[in-house]
């Protein structure tokens, strides 16, 4: 990645993995770089206005940066991820958003759940699953890399903390990860 003129950096947690947006900002040659994962996916040289919008997508997540002027020559840069100020969107995603990190055959596995849609998502990738009724709530099953895994939802019989979410893998709890 570029030179010296970075100025913002998020992280943003989508279903897929955590991505990396680097934002790189040339206030004397208005030049605007966008990276997502180390990748260049936006280059705009001599950009005559300093301040303004720039769009991208990450995956079905639709990106802005804002540029702003904070008086003098400072700029003030925020993200927007689906409408929500980055914080919003954060907060949004861990309650949607249930995570699983566990070592699988020598590496990281990530495992993660959609709670709106009940998707599985295995290292980036989503998964075929089946859903099954059980005496105390519902057990999503799916192929773990050839480990047997589900994913059990039980209600906490409290309104507060609404349902929880246990990886099972080979008959082990998996605990959950804080990303």
């Amino acid at each position: 990645m570029g030179g010296g003129d970075f100025v913002a950096l998020w992280d943003v947690r989508l279903s897929d993995g955590v991505h990396r947006i680097c934002f790189e900002h040339g206030t004397t040659t208005g030049k605007r770089i966008i990276y997502v994962d180390g990748k260049e996916i936006i280059r705009r040289d001599w950009m005559f206005r300093l301040v303004g919008l720039e769009s991208f997508d990450i995956g079905d997540a639709k990106c802005v940066i804002k540029i702003e002027p904070v008086g003098g020559f400072s700029y003030e840069y925020s993200l927007e991820i689906n409408g929500k100020s980055y914080k919003k969107f954060r907060e949004n995603q861990s309650k949607i958003l249930t995570t699983w990190l566990l070592p699988l055959d020598g590496e990281v596995t990530r495992v993660v759940l959609e709670k709106d849609t009940l998707d599985v998502w295995v290292n980036g990738d989503k998964l075929e699953t089946t859903g099954e009724f059980v005496d105390d709530g519902t057990e999503t099953h799916f192929d773990l890399k050839g480990h047997a895994a589900y994913i059990k939802a039980v209600s906490s019989g409290s309104r507060r903390e609404g349902i929880i979410h246990t990886l099972i893998l080979d008959g082990a709890e998996v605990p959950e990860a804080i990303e």
